[in-house]
């Protein structure tokens, strides 16, 4: 739209099951390879579901200071490493003074790993015991808050904590405050480390995860009939954003554009969505009414596929809703999470970098583990097992979280002009 700041992005960092980095995490998902496995180095006890997505390359101290690396929660040590590396990717440095840059950052959850680690303390050792960093390194404004400190950024900054939605909504906040001036540059995405006896627990008395456990790198299965639940996952993505002028000013390797964001709720359920998909087709519609193209020009949507019984056929149905069903028919989707797994607050960060490199690199990642199409998912064009090239005039990604909460944003390449 003429008169408005745009906002491009020209850094990606990345942590996830796929590896680490942005070419690292791309090369394993154009190439389907699954992240499901046992679940490594966590104590589980009797939990029935042992199989989670993890980061393993992952490893803190390349990132982290040894003694904040030994007191902060996992979710910062993701949030940390995956700035350092969009910043080192969009070869950025943060003015002297930081003002001009601030940072959004999206958990579901915070810091599980501290908050649990010094529960057991109290209850094991006494009150006494408990460290002075528990509340403030388990709250979920810790990690933009950490990001912020360590990189000196003093520009709006805050946490966005909107369940499954958070990534996706964080980019869509953090564009916005630069449309409006309040800053040029801004790190935004998402980070969640839920890999915990708690979490895995609570996940599977919600009765979402996939018991598939004879199968853990096939056990996430998006649109599949035998689709069961989800995997899991952890990680972080964090990508730099920039006015355009800043942008080009500096001579920034443009990635793509950051075109519409949109969002709602469904007041429908605390975990199921609303069947008919109509607020998930409102964020849409949203996103697309202000990148201000038609919806003709969208040729690849990277869906929410949280593999669940009620959530995949109701995103489907929103995603007819918006392209209308002759389009739609036409449109390449797939959804992620069956190789990453589901990151919660990260996964709206991780499925944005992975729609925004596949309308760079002309690919698309595929869908994973989908054998035997459910008929209430069909009436678009499932990218299958393989990627596909294919050159997007435009793509856009799409959330759904706990509670009703829906975000959805447009990418377009950058043409120059």
């Amino acid at each position: 739209m003429s008169g408005r700041r745009r906002v491009v992005m020209t850094g990606i960092g990345i942590i996830c099951a796929l590896g680490v980095g942005r070419d690292d995490v791309w090369r394993n998902a154009v190439a389907g390879r699954p992240g499901g496995a046992e679940i490594a180095g966590v104590e589980l006890g009797d939990a029935p579901v042992t199989m989670a997505c993890q980061a393993r390359d992952f490893v803190v101290e390349d990132f982290v200071d040894r003694r904040l690396a030994r007191r902060a929660d996992r979710v910062t040590h993701f949030a940390l490493a995956a700035a350092q590396l969009a910043l080192a990717d969009a070869a950025l440095t943060v003015s002297a003074d930081g003002r001009d840059t601030g940072c959004v950052l999206g958990t579901g959850t915070g810091g599980n790993h501290v908050r649990d680690e010094n529960h057991i303390t109290m209850l094991e050792r006494g009150v006494d015991r408990i460290s002075p960093f528990a509340i403030p390194y388990s709250m979920c404004n810790h990690p933009p808050a950490e990001v912020s400190m360590q990189l000196g950024l003093r520009g709006p900054t805050m946490a966005m904590v909107t369940a499954c939605a958070a990534g996706a909504d964080a980019i869509g906040t953090a564009t916005a405050i630069i449309r409006r001036g309040d800053a040029d540059v801004m790190l935004s995405g998402g980070t969640d480390a839920m890999i915990t006896p708690l979490w895995i627990a609570g996940f599977d008395a919600m009765r979402v995860l996939s018991h598939h456990t004879d199968d853990p790198a096939g056990a996430a299965r998006p649109f599949d009939t035998s689709r069961d639940g989800f995997l899991v996952g952890e990680g972080a993505a964090v990508v730099i954003l920039e006015e355009l002028g800043h942008a080009t000013a500096r001579g920034a390797d443009i990635i793509c554009e950051i075109a519409g964001y949109g969002a709602s709720a469904d007041a429908h359920h605390i975990t199921d969505p609303d069947p008919t998909g109509t607020s998930q087709a409102r964020a849409m519609r949203a996103a697309i009414a202000e990148a201000g193209i038609p919806v003709e020009r969208i040729g690849y949507v990277n869906a929410h596929g949280g593999a669940s019984r009620p959530g995949d056929p109701s995103e489907i149905a929103a995603l007819r809703r918006v392209l209308g069903d002759a389009h739609a028919a036409t449109t390449a989707v797939s959804a992620t999470k069956a190789m990453h797994g589901h990151c919660l607050g990260a996964t709206g960060a991780i499925e944005a970098v992975l729609t925004a490199l596949a309308v760079v690199d002309g690919r698309v990642a595929p869908t994973i583990n989908l054998r035997d199409l459910d008929p209430d998912c069909t009436g678009v064009d499932h990218v299958i097992g393989t990627a596909r090239a294919l050159h997007l005039d435009a793509a856009m990604t799409s959330n759904n979280g706990l509670g009703g909460h829906n975000a959805a944003l447009v990418l377009t390449p950058w043409t120059g002009a």
